[in-house]
């Protein structure tokens, strides 16, 4: 009776984990989707104490609420900017722990250790070492305590490669013998190291590629963890978790114009001839009295975001002037590249967090075949994603990515604290454009500042 109650309540979390994931790919169900994920977790952590005999719930009951009051305030108080880091850090803590508990299983199993258990713990361990290390540098070069810039160095794909053979070899060194003495903390070394090579490879521009490759290799981890301890819902959790990371991160490449491996091995400027061309010319700075004439004339409104709109949590300054703007008669719209920021959806999130309309957000391919008619485009914080270098400059760390053709509107005003380069490092030549005006300052104050003028008149 109690294995049939197990078996319904694994059936079920399935459920509301595939639901989970289908309603968080569209913004206006994705609230939904966060509630049947959370939901689904719940009922399997309920259905696997059921199912298992544990000696010391005590200490599972203690972890259970150190956790739960950790998560809650982190959950309340994080500041939308830190979304990305924080993701990275629950990729990092998760693998670990699937890892963690798959060295322990080694450890308890043997000598009996079958050779299937021995290769998927195996398989398991190396995902769950690498995306720790992993996780924990992209971690580090989100929050700007390293440098976002690609670790290139000569002989590197042959130190990688390697590293790699390392680790296999040791794995396949347990499978023959899983007895031996060397071979798991030679495994576990080299998936550590690979890890911290592979995300140090990468350049910071490519970070949301990053995030759905490690999510995908964690998922993937966990369900060869669940194979080992014979748990069916560790299995669809984990595949789910590993196939969508992995498509997520094949989408993005594609939106990238990157190839898989290039992100996955080399990311921006791996293989670039440069930094690109020097850029040169007159800055044209704008007041925010300026910025109102021009919009106050404008037909046609197309606001860009990017990481610097999280950053001064600008979202909800901009859906009023973006309010504002409609009634007084102008077509206005939000363009969304899918790398803006620094994780897959960010400025969804941001924009939806503002509710923002649902069909006032375009993907870049709509929104570019608009954007010779459009009569102004405001871009709050982004930089990369609206770099024409990418399409003028072969050598530039960016040419080949997809952007966001603002250059192309009848008029450019760009909010932005300085003149700094992006997250990529790289110069941006929009900003010397003739049809371009910058209007420096905070994002917030700037935005709320033309709301006002707007109210004034």
């Amino acid at each position: 009776m109690m294995g049939s109650l197990v078996s319904y309540l694994y059936v079920l979390s399935a459920v509301l984990f595939v639901f989970s994931l289908k309603w968080m790919s569209e913004v206006k169900t994705s609230r939904r989707g966060n509630w049947a994920g959370g939901a689904g977790m719940l009922i399997a952590v309920v259905a696997t104490m059921i199912a298992y005999k544990t000696q010391h719930l005590d200490l599972v009951i203690i972890a259970m609420v150190v956790g739960t009051a950790i998560g809650i305030p982190i959950a309340l108080k994080l500041p939308m900017t830190a979304v990305p880091q924080r993701t990275a850090m629950s990729h990092a803590f998760g693998s670990l722990a699937v890892a963690l508990v798959g060295t322990a299983e080694y450890y308890q199993r043997l000598p009996e250790i079958d050779t299937f258990t021995m290769t998927v713990l195996a398989a398991e361990m190396i995902l769950g070492y690498l995306t720790f290390t992993g996780s924990t540098i992209a971690f580090l070069k989100l929050q700007e305590m390293i440098s976002g810039k690609p670790l290139i160095y000569k002989g590197r794909n042959i130190v990688s490669g390697l590293i790699v053979a390392i680790a296999l070899g040791s794995a396949i060194g347990l499978i023959i013998a899983p007895t031996h003495p060397y071979f798991l903390p030679i495994l576990v070394v080299a998936a550590l190291l690979f890890g911290f090579l592979l995300v140090m490879g990468i350049g910071g521009a490519d970070m949301p590629t990053v995030i759905a490759i490690l999510n995908s290799y964690a998922g993937l981890s966990a369900a060869a963890l669940g194979f080992v301890l014979d748990n069916q819902v560790l299995i669809v959790a984990g595949t789910l978790d590993g196939a969508s990371g992995f498509i997520l991160a094949i989408l993005m490449c594609k939106a990238m114009n990157r190839s898989f491996a290039s992100v996955l091995f080399g990311g921006f400027g791996a293989t670039a001839a440069g930094q690109g061309a020097a850029v040169s010319g007159e800055i044209r700075p704008l007041s925010v009295e300026d910025a109102y004439i021009i919009l106050e004339g404008a037909s046609s409104v197309v606001f860009v975001p990017g990481y610097g709109l999280a950053v001064s949590q600008a979202q909800q300054a901009a859906r009023e002037l973006g309010e504002v703007l409609e009634k007084r008669g102008a077509e206005v719209s939000y363009g969304i590249h899918p790398v803006a920021g620094r994780m897959p959806g960010h400025m969804n999130v941001l924009l939806a967090e503002a509710n923002v309309p649902y069909d006032q957000l375009i993907e870049a391919e709509q929104i570019n075949a608009k954007m010779a008619t459009t009569d102004v485009c405001v871009v709050i914080g982004a930089n990369d994603v609206v770099n024409p270098a990418a399409q003028e400059d072969a050598s530039s760390p960016l040419y080949g990515m997809p952007i966001i053709e603002v250059h192309k509107s009848r008029t450019v005003i760009v909010l932005k604290r300085s003149m700094r380069p992006g997250f990529a490092g790289v110069e941006n030549p929009l900003f010397f454009k003739n049809n371009t005006r910058m209007l420096f300052g905070d994002a917030k104050a700037t935005l709320q500042a033309l709301v006002a003028e707007f109210a004034e008149k």
